[in-house]
């Protein structure tokens, strides 16, 4: 094995691990291979490994990644970055699933895109706005926004852990919320939470979708 294909096998085990003591169904949670700052390149090696979902942070880089794989049909990619609006129908064209819609901006951009969009609502968990996320107060109303704009889906929340404090009770919180959205769409159950230090934590409180990135991509390089 090479060591992507290491870093890849022993990211499922700790997930399976993790989800046994939860009593849940590893099959049931998403991979996300964060690969910022990665080339192509490294993209393709993923997919020969198993991943078929992808995330990217940046919209230059991610479209011209995109464009360079257009091939790998069955590759999902998701847009986990902070997105301005201005930029938001060029993501949509590329991703499928945007993680950090936050602001009724980014809702008006998104909607009636060229594609079906799936939406997580990003909540701020901390006072930290610097890496983005909507007041807990706002989301149930920015979900239902989202329900109701043509051509967008309502996936679920997601959220960062705050820096500097123990990250599932955080993810608890973040669960508390989840549950609160699917009484506007019971459909929207999905949980992205969680990234290579914390995903464990993540998935004891129901994470779905996990971002992953050093963990499975090794080192970044050095940023452009």
């Amino acid at each position: 094995m090479s060591e992507l294909e290491e870093r890849v096998a022993a990211v499922r085990e700790s997930i399976s691990r993790a989800a046994v003591r939860a009593g849940r169904d590893p099959l049931g949670i998403t991979t996300i291979a964060v690969t910022k700052f990665h080339p192509a390149a490294l993209v393709s090696q993923l997919y020969e490994a198993g991943i078929r979902d992808v995330g990217e942070n940046r919209q230059q880089e991610a479209e011209a990644k995109a464009a360079e794989l257009v091939g790998l049909d069955d590759l999902t990619w998701h847009f986990v970055g902070q997105l301005q609006s201005k930029k938001a129908r060029r993501v949509a064209r590329f991703a499928g699933v945007i993680h950090s819609v936050d602001r009724d901006s980014v809702i008006d951009a998104l909607a009636g895109a060229d594609r079906p969009v799936s939406c997580f609502v990003q909540v701020a968990l901390s006072d930290d706005d610097h890496r983005g996320g909507a007041p807990i107060a706002d989301v149930e109303r920015l979900a239902e926004r989202i329900v109701a704009s043509d051509g967008l889906s309502l996936a679920g929340v997601m959220a960062v852990a705050p820096l500097g404090a123990e990250p599932r009770p955080a993810f608890a919180r973040l669960r508390s919320v989840s549950d609160r959205i699917r009484a506007i769409d019971p459909l929207a159950t999905a949980i992205s939470a969680g990234m290579s230090d914390d995903f464990e934590d993540a998935i004891l409180e129901g994470a779905t979708h996990l971002r992953i990135g050093t963990a499975i991509t090794g080192k970044r390089p050095a940023t452009p």
